[in-house]
């Protein structure tokens, strides 16, 4: 399975990237498709829906921490995706997994650690770092958060990201293929999924996920 492997790395540091690729020695044949921000991951999940993994930095331009997860996840739901972060604090680690992620991957991991995470993932298992906890969330606020962000389909989902990122209804019918009164039915959902009473109110829950790392 390896061997034949698409395997997207989106990370904005080119010699992240090539450690990276340096890992994936143990997929030989497997081919590698790099990303240096959001907006190149998303193309390249585009242009393969049928990856067998992004390897996914949280801290990436064009997107904000965790929320950058959630909307891969929204859009690409067949695509798993490993986490890869400098921060590896058992807060993040945890809210990572809970938001979909198949593996978190710590930037001060070892190229053992790293593969075996790879190898674990393209094997359609699930990834957790040595050491990790997963004990519950200490943040009260932020796991109602999470737990309210995941009842939103993957269209709910992609529709808040495209609300953050300011496109008006009509836009996001456009970019979705569907009209702008099924936008308004989704806005409705999402609103009240997240008890807020208004875009601006959702956008800034959404904030508070993507900001969800220590600075």
């Amino acid at each position: 399975m390896h061997a034949s492997a698409t395997i997207i790395i989106a990370d904005d540091h080119p010699l992240f990237r090539g450690a990276l690729k340096q890992a994936l020695a143990i997929a030989d044949g497997a081919r590698i498709i790099e990303a240096g921000d959001f907006a190149e991951a998303r193309r390249a999940a585009a242009s393969n829906p049928d990856a067998d993994l992004m390897m996914l930095d949280l801290t990436m331009p064009g997107t904000s921490g965790l929320s950058g997860l959630m909307m891969i996840r929204a859009e690409y739901h067949n695509i798993p995706v490993a986490v890869i972060s400098a921060s590896d604090d058992q807060p993040t680690i945890r809210r990572a997994l809970e938001l979909g992620a198949s593996a978190f991957i710590s930037k001060s991991s070892g190229i053992e650690d790293i593969r075996a995470a790879i190898s674990t993932v393209l094997e359609g298992g699930i990834w957790i770092p040595p050491g990790f906890d997963p004990g519950r969330e200490h943040d009260p606020e932020i796991e109602q958060l999470i737990a309210r962000l995941k009842t939103l389909t993957p269209q709910q989902t992609r529709v808040l990201g495209m609300i953050g990122e300011g496109l008006l209804n009509k836009q996001i019918a456009y970019e979705l293929g569907v009209s702008e009164a099924t936008i308004k039915a989704h806005v409705s959902a999402i609103l009240l999924k997240l008890d807020v009473d208004s875009r601006t109110q959702a956008v800034i829950q959404l904030g508070k996920i993507g900001a969800a790392l220590p600075s």
